[in-house]
């Protein structure tokens, strides 16, 4: 069923866009039908190049390079209604009240054209650890989307993100408001802005989010702090109004409760996050359910840090009014299992941390960041996921991580180097020229980023006496990964292409 069609005038920053609203009680195979329709206006204009220090451009706007894969970037304000549910642990939760009238933005990144298109639609929850908005999973598969042609949409979905946007373009950004008018600042509104976001972009026809694009599936992902919400979301809003295809559960959340119907949940992990609390939360795999651990991997992988940079050297670092980022939380907390954004352990005030973005320099306890390319696992998830949710192709299991304690804090079981045993072994990981680990410590973020340290020269002497038996072992564990799935053809090829290049082993 295809909804009726209404245009208004978009104004304010917008002033001249189109909005596309969505006719209420529309609901797409029998899905979602409840959820109240959002309005969009925009795209949005930028009155100035990317960089200006006006900013009248889209906030975050990537620093990828779209052209290269025929995407386009567009923003668009959202306004509508939305619900606050109870959110019982592990259960289905219920509306405790409904009208709270919200506006927030969203991005959409897409190919230009029909024919690029595989008629998925990835939509992120932004993180706003760090005091603002940040797509740290577009971050870190970008390049992977954009080479097989998902729609990705990012959703400001609470209040410090907004608040961020409001920083740093008043003008732009000042009718923003996912509080209800400041009377609700505890998020609670963020379950429905998601979903009423997801739902009208797989109702692309009306709305025209996606352009001409028609999506057939929808995927949420969220990292971290936003996949503990995506995970209370999967628990107990999500039964009450289906929407989402599949949900990859990223870096957080606590367990997912198996009675979901088809959905199918992926929980894609690091060994910072089996550290501080995940190991804790393991949970066998299911006909809908996986989970993977990557051995050695950091929360935030080198990827996700050179695009972040990149990022905060443009745009600067819009930090949302009354939040410390970074600030004095636990691993544990930081992964998405508790304690509340710019708070220390128990709920009481952080103190001393520094207001800087993940992925900016810190004078952490190691040296950061682990080598090792957690997106190269992220990316082969994505597309195991794919067939998964098209054609029940079930996605292969993985051994976890070693742990001889689950913690919280796990004990991680390590070889002589200090490199952890089990989980994904990538050859960076099972081939190694240092050590990488999850762990870290120091200021900020630092909990975060991991650490890698170089073996000294006669270390690698003693693994790889010549170039060749380094390289052949890099082939040898990268071809092993590809047969069993945990990394996909183009992202093996690079890897065996950087050991070729690589001086390990000659003398």
């Amino acid at each position: 069923m295809r909804a009726a069609l209404t245009r208004v005038v978009a104004g304010g920053a917008a002033a001249g866009a189109v909005a596309l609203v969505l006719g209420a009680g529309i609901g797409v195979e029998g899905r979602a039908a409840n959820l109240a329709p959002p309005t969009f206006s925009g795209p949005i204009v930028a009155t100035a190049p990317l960089g200006d220090a006006s900013h009248d451009y889209p906030y975050s706007a990537t620093v990828d390079d779209l052209a290269k894969y025929g995407y386009v970037e567009e923003e668009f304000f959202v306004e509508g209604t939305a619900n606050r549910y109870t959110t019982p642990p592990g259960a289905t939760g219920a509306v405790v009240d409904s009208g709270h009238p919200y506006k927030t933005r969203i991005i959409v990144r897409r190919p230009a054209t029909p024919r690029a298109f595989n008629g998925t639609a990835v939509i992120e929850w932004n993180n706003v650890t760090p005091g603002h908005d940040l797509d740290i999973d577009w971050l870190q598969a970008h390049d992977y989307w954009m080479r097989t042609g998902y729609v990705w949409v990012g959703v400001s979905a609470q209040r410090v993100g907004v608040d961020a946007l409001k920083v740093w373009n008043a003008r732009r950004y000042g009718s923003l408001d996912v509080t209800h008018g400041g009377t609700i600042t505890n998020d609670d509104l963020s379950y429905d802005i998601f979903a009423q976001v997801a739902q009208a972009v797989r109702v692309q026809g009306a709305v025209h989010v996606a352009g001409d694009l028609r999506v057939q599936r929808l995927f949420a992902t969220g990292h971290s702090q936003s996949a503990g919400r995506l995970a209370t979301y999967v628990n107990s809003v999500h039964p009450l109004m289906p929407v989402f295809d599949a949900v990859v559960v990223h870096g957080g959340g606590g367990r997912i409760r198996t009675d979901l119907g088809t959905l199918k949940v992926w929980k894609l992990l690091s060994e910072t996050d089996v550290l501080g609390s995940q190991a804790a939360f393991r949970q066998p795999d299911t006909a809908n359910f996986r989970s993977w651990e990557v051995a050695g991997d950091s929360h935030v992988d080198q990827q996700f840090v050179a695009s972040s940079r990149k990022l905060t050297q443009r745009d600067g670092n819009p930090i949302a009014p009354g939040t410390t980022p970074g600030a004095g939380r636990s691993t544990a907390a930081a992964v998405g299992t508790g304690t509340p954004a710019g708070r220390g352990q128990g709920g009481q005030p952080a103190q001393g941390a520094p207001s800087s973005a993940m992925g900016t320099a810190s004078p952490c306890d190691r040296p950061p960041y682990s080598h090792v390319p957690f997106h190269y696992v992220m990316n082969a998830a994505f597309d195991h996921l794919q067939r998964w949710v098209m054609d029940g192709t079930l996605p292969p299991g993985a051994t976890p991580i070693e742990t001889s304690s689950v913690g919280p804090p796990a004990v991680i079981a390590r070889d002589e180097h200090g490199n952890a045993l089990g989980g994904i072994r990538l050859s960076e990981h099972a081939v190694p020229t240092g050590v990488n680990t999850g762990q870290n410590s120091g200021p900020g973020f630092c909990r975060l980023y991991g650490s890698h340290t170089d073996f000294d020269a006669a270390t690698l002497t003693k693994l790889y006496p010549t170039h060749d038996a380094y390289v052949s072992a890099v082939r040898s564990v990268t071809e092993r990964n590809l047969k069993s799935g945990y990394i996909l053809k183009p992202d093996a090829d690079a890897t065996i292409a950087a050991a070729v290049a690589s001086d390990i082993g000659r003398r």
